[in-house]
Formats: C-alpha cells, sequence, structure tokens
C-alpha cells in the first residue's frame, strides 16, 4: 500500500558484515554426493560464507549495526530502537537486539527481534518506517542477521548446499519530501508452514551443549514447492509495490530481490520486464542468508554505483511463514 503524507522516511546508512570463511561448491562436494556445476545450474550459487565457531548471530549483526551507523553519521546514543530480523537468533530469549544494544551501547533504544522468515527485512521496513513517520521515533537501527549455518544438515544436500551466513543493517530516518520508503506490500499464508522450518532452534556453536542432532534441530524446505511458490509471488508482490506507488515497471531503476536461487531472480526479472542491468545479484557470493540477502546486496548495489540519489528501487523478499513482501524506495543518499 502507498505510505501516504506523513513524515518521509527513508535509509540514511547502510553496512554489513561478511563472515571471513568461505565454503565454495568444490569444499561441498567433499562433504555430500554433489558437484558444482548441479549447484550452479540449479542455484547460481558458487560459494558462501560460514561464521566462525567463536561468534553467534548478535556478533555480525553487531558489526554490520556499526557499520551502517558510521555510515549514516548517526551515533548509538541516537538510536531510538533497535530491530534484528532473524530466523537465527542467539537463543530463544533475550532478543538478539538487546545483545546488540547493549555491544553498541544504544542505551536509549527500545530493542526486539523480528521473525519472518526470509522476508524479515522487507517487513523490518514497514514496521520500523511506521515509528518515525507516527513522530514517535526519530532514528530506527534495522539489522538482518543469521547463522543459519548452524541449522544446516551437511548431510542433506538438498539444503546444505543452498544457505550461507552475514549480516546486513540500515539506518531509518526522516529523509527529504518525496524521497524515501513510497509503498510497502506484505503478505502471508500460514498453509504453507510446513514447506520451509526448523522445528527446534539450533544455533550454537557445534558442540556446544544443547547441540543435539535430532531431525528437528534442522532446517528442513520442500524445495520444488518452495520454488513455485516464489516464483509467483516475487513478480506478484513487485508489481503490486510498483503500482502503489504511483509507479510504472519502467520507472524501476534497480531492482533487488532476496537472494535465493538465480533462477526465481531471473522469472521476476522477466516478469517485470527489467533488462540485466537493473537487476542486481549476489547469490553466486552469498548464497541464501535469509534476512540478511536484501541488505547486504542493498549495500553491495549502493556501494558499485547501482544506486543513485533520485533513483527507485524496489526490494521483494519471500520465506518461510509463508510469508512475502516488497518496497519501493526512493533513493535518498
Amino acid at each position: 500500500m502507498p505510505i501516504g503524507n506523513t513524515i518521509p522516511v527513508g535509509i540514511v546508512g547502510t553496512g554489513i558484515y561478511l563472515p571471513e570463511k568461505v565454503l565454495t561448491n568444490a569444499d561441498i562436494e567433499k562433504i555430500v554426493d554433489t558437484t558444482d556445476e548441479w549447484i550452479r545450474n540449479r542455484t547460481g550459487i558458487q560459494e558462501r560464507r560460514i561464521i566462525s565457531d567463536d561468534m553467534a548471530t548478535s556478533d555480525i549483526a553487531v558489526r554490520a549495526a556499526k557499520m551502517a551507523l558510521q555510515n549514516a553519521g548517526v551515533s548509538a546514543g541516537e538510536v531510538d530502537l533497535i530491530m534484528v530480523a532473524t530466523i537465527s537468533p542467539d537463543m530463544f530469549f533475550p532478543a538478539t537486539a538487546c545483545l546488540v544494544q547493549k555491544d553498541i551501547g544504544a542505551w536509549n533504544a527500545a530493542a526486539f527481534d523480528l521473525s519472518a522468515g526470509c522476508t524479515g527485512f522487507v517487513y523490518g521496513l514497514a514496521v520500523g518506517s511506521q515509528f518515525i513517520k507516527t513522530g514517535m521515533y526519530k532514528t530506527v537501527l534495522l539489522v538482518g542477521a543469521e547463522s543459519l549455518s548452524r541449522s544446516i544438515n551437511w548431510e542433506d544436500r538438498n539444503t546444505c548446499v543452498l544457505f550461507g551466513d552475514a549480516a546486513g543493517a540500515v539506518v531509518l530516518r526522516q529523509v527529504e519530501d518525496g524521497f524515501g520508503i513510497l509503498s510497502v506490500e506484505l503478505g502471508a499464508d500460514g498453509s504453507g508452514h510446513d514447506l520451509l522450518k526448523q522445528a527446534v532452534q539450533r544455533t550454537q556453536a557445534p558442540g556446544t551443549e544443547g547441540n543435539c542432532r535430532s531431525a528437528e534441530n534442522y532446517l528442513t524446505m520442500a524445495g520444488r514447492e518452495v520454488f513455485k511458490f516464489a516464483v509467483k509471488i516475487v513478480g506478484e508482490t513487485a508489481l503490486k509495490a510498483i503500482e502503489s506507488a504511483g509507479l510504472q515497471k519502467n520507472d524501476i531503476d534497480c531492482f533487488i530481490p532476496h537472494q535465493a536461487n538465480i533462477r526465481i531472480i531471473d522469472a521476476a526479472a522477466k516478469r517485470l520486464d527489467l533488462p540485466k542491468d537493473k537487476v542486481f545479484v549476489n547469490v553466486q557470493k552469498y548464497g541464501n542468508t535469509s534476512a540478511a540477502s536484501i541488505p547486504v546486496a542493498l549495500h553491495e548495489a549502493f556501494l558499485e554505483g547501482k544506486i543513485k540519489k533520485g533513483e527507485k528501487v524496489v526490494l521483494v523478499g519471500f520465506g518461510a511463514g509463508l510469508t512475502w513482501g516488497a518496497s519501493v524506495i526512493k533513493w535518498a543518499l
């Protein structure tokens, strides 16, 4: 839906953290019965990042958050609210956002986590922007962070090739009139809850207490069904968000979808009649990083000059729940 004539809210700073360890397709060939060619052809993924044993989701979230604050020129003390979008929190409770608050010293901030699967960042944009639009808060720090390698069954070749670890963050604030978030579309279909799930949390480092090898501890996915859902919903939701913003498909300057599978991205780009140079892709480098996927791609697209002030950007996510969401942003930086 269109955002309306309240305070204009946009992204004023971005940041990311990528774990140092790189796990290539060749490395995975040594773990399970698969090949680099099979993975590339079906997903577009060539490698992914893996969090170190001495780090947790909150640690990588903190690093991305600090970069975003620095790039925005905002101090931790100015942050009113911290949201962490994640499906791989450090613990069931307290919220990972509270740990981020502690580590960056944002003592004036409220903090909570948001769970919407790979759509978490887009949901977070919608939620965070409302606090600013109503005048309740001035500065919101939104982080998407995942350590999904801790949730993977490394004997399941259908899932272990797909996921990686990363964190991305943005700072939301009031921006110039006419800029910022123009529209947001959110959706969910709980009847698909079994298609992508993890019944029991498993985000501790290998070998730590509570990290048993029960099947319920691992992420499971009905790959074919999720693929069909994603191909359909990404294009549909993007078109709704574009229409809600009062724009046409040819008004879009940069399309940044959730980086899950190159075939899904290509299908969405075709639905939107977008040339390749308007579609940002980094799935080959990081795989599916769930809620971190879009903010990491957004940060890289901005650094690479693919997004400039005044240009229209479309973000689209989809994931467990099933959930989906899209946002159109007139870039303010």
